[in-house]
């Protein structure tokens, strides 16, 4: 493994997340009344769905919370500076790899899939037509797909986030961990910089035994990927100046994909 590339970062701390960015281009549908949101719900607004967990474990060193706190995060950046209304924030999809750890939910496949057809179906009676969810997950894309799928024969464009595809360039040439997707640098980096007091680094530990097949289980004897704590990768060697930098090319990644979906023409 090549070493990481040493980066210089900010001195500043990061904005706090904030449900209305100053001078924000981006609309909260929730702040709207039904008649304000007929005004901006047209053929050509771009509706913005933020998918985070609200309870999925993240290990001993992060909140169950965390992916709702990186999906809002990343939805006010969004906001400020682009020109889309956002839906609600959706706390709950599919997240079978995790059931073996507290606290964690998740939904089946199917009701994943169909919660988002029902959503995009709802508004796109008002007009829109082109949807993106802000997805922080990666078993959620299953559903995803399966829901875009649908949606394209009914003439509603439907994107969503590959958090690790966007990650992964700039991710490559900072980590250190030798393997991982969850709760480990990358991900520990990234909350370091959004919301540093969710954080416990005392806790953080190097967790990783990698298998072809299965979601994380806390029982050494079953199928899947080894992991008492529910980390899978080393979060010991996160920073915040990673998570910096990692963040802001995570964000570029997702206002380039909206800009791709606004560009979009039908039939």
């Amino acid at each position: 493994m090549s070493e990481p590339l040493e980066v210089v970062c900010g001195t500043g701390g990061p904005a706090a997340p904030d449900a209305h960015p100053p001078h924000a281009k981006g609309i909260l549908l929730e702040e709207l009344t039904w008649q304000e949101a007929e005004q901006v719900l047209g053929p050509d607004t771009i509706i913005v769905i933020p998918i985070g967990a609200g309870a999925k474990e993240h290990g001993p060193h992060l909140k169950l919370k965390n992916d709702r706190l990186l999906a809002e995060y990343l939805t006010g950046e969004v906001m400020r500076s682009a020109a889309v209304v956002v839906a609600p924030t959706v706390n709950y999809h599919y997240y079978p790899a995790f059931v073996e750890y507290p606290g964690s939910i998740t939904l089946r496949l199917e009701t994943a899939r169909d919660l988002m057809v029902d959503i995009c179906r709802s508004l796109a009676r008002y007009g829109p037509r082109k949807f993106y969810a802000l997805n922080t997950g990666v078993s959620t894309m299953r559903p995803l797909d399966l829901a875009a799928k649908i949606l394209v024969e009914e003439d509603i464009r439907f994107r969503y986030t590959d958090m690790l595809r966007l990650a992964e360039p700039v991710g490559m040439t900072l980590k250190g961990e030798e393997g991982g997707t969850h709760a480990g640098e990358i991900e520990t980096s990234m909350m370091l910089f959004i919301a540093p007091s969710t954080v416990d680094m005392r806790k953080a530990v190097k967790d990783y035994h990698p298998s072809p097949k299965g979601g994380l289980t806390r029982d050494p004897r079953k199928n899947g990927v080894y992991s008492a704590s529910g980390i899978y990768g080393d979060a010991t060697l996160a920073t915040r100046c990673k998570g910096e930098v990692i963040v802001r090319a995570v964000v570029d990644g997702i206002l380039k994909e909206i800009d791709e979906l606004r560009s979009v023409s039908y039939g």
